[in-house]
């Protein structure tokens, strides 16, 4: 079945070739260990603009990965008219830490970013946070999670952002989710399932139905909770499709889930449209 979505095909080729990190600038430091955003941003910014902002964070169960997971998401979405940050967090493997660490570390690095949003030329009103698997979680979590914070934050600025993408995110650490070896009975106060409230972000979530981690049956609770607080929650499934099956390595599928990203970012306000193409 033909499918049609307002985006130009042309700029998948086209943004390989002509975005680049602009800046990489120190966001925390906890002892030695140093953590960074890296920032794409539209060529041709105006100053006098003030732009969404989109906001990725890694997966790797909160072990393992790095910040250039989303990296040409971040190309794709910079050249469509957004300020993209990749974001370091604290990883097990690293830095010897919990999945405890790794929320403090995304809720200190949203509002690093919505402090300084004059500076960045972002509309602190317009901030996307988006991630795969554990980083999924990170991101709905720093919508719907209030524990977890850095004694250093400031907490007169909001770590909220106004939108969630969600690739495959673990949003169960409950008994029988993914984590809660690891969470245990702290999932009350962790899991992203057991704290959706009034106010949640809109939200689009992406899951393949094979997936190994995630059951299809936890996202579509997720989506009938959001909806019963009063939120949007677009679920997208993907017939046949395992864990990662949004990764750059799986190109169709890749671009499959970017152009629903972007047309939920154009039903939002935050992108303009383009003319339409047709995807088998």
């Amino acid at each position: 079945m033909l499918r049609k979505y307002s985006i130009l095909a042309m700029i998948f080729m086209f943004y390989f070739i002509t975005c680049t990190a602009q800046r990489k600038l120190l966001y925390k430091q906890i002892d030695t260990t140093r953590l960074f955003v890296e920032i794409y941003a539209p060529e041709n910014i105006k100053a006098k603009n003030k732009y969404p902002a989109l906001v990725f964070f890694f997966g790797g169960g909160w072990k393992g990965g790095d910040r250039y997971h989303f990296l040409n998401h971040a190309r794709y979405f910079s050249q469509r008219g957004l300020i993209c940050f990749l974001v370091d967090y604290r990883t097990e493997s690293k830095h010897g830490t919990t999945p405890f660490e790794s929320l403090k570390d995304a809720k200190s690095s949203l509002r690093f970013i919505r402090k300084n949003a004059s500076e960045f030329g972002i509309d602190p009103s317009k901030i996307i946070a988006a991630g795969g698997s554990a980083g999924g979680h990170l991101a709905a979590a720093t919508a719907l999670i209030e524990k977890y914070n850095e004694e250093t934050d400031d907490m007169s600025i909001s770590c909220v952002p106004n939108a969630l993408a969600l690739f495959n995110p673990v949003i169960d650490n409950g008994p029988g989710g993914y984590g809660y070896e690891r969470i245990g009975t702290a999932y009350k106060d962790f899991s992203p399932l057991h704290n959706i409230k009034k106010g949640a972000p809109p939200t689009i979530l992406f899951l393949g139905t094979n997936d190994q981690l995630i059951p299809v049956e936890t996202a579509q609770y997720y989506k009938t909770v959001m909806e019963k607080v009063g939120s949007n929650c677009m679920l997208k499934l993907y017939e046949g499709e395992g864990h990662g099956f949004f990764n750059y390595r799986n190109l169709h599928l890749y671009k499959e889930t970017v152009l629903e990203t972007d047309l939920f970012l154009q039903s939002l306000g935050y992108l303009g449209q383009n003319p339409v193409i047709e995807i088998e």
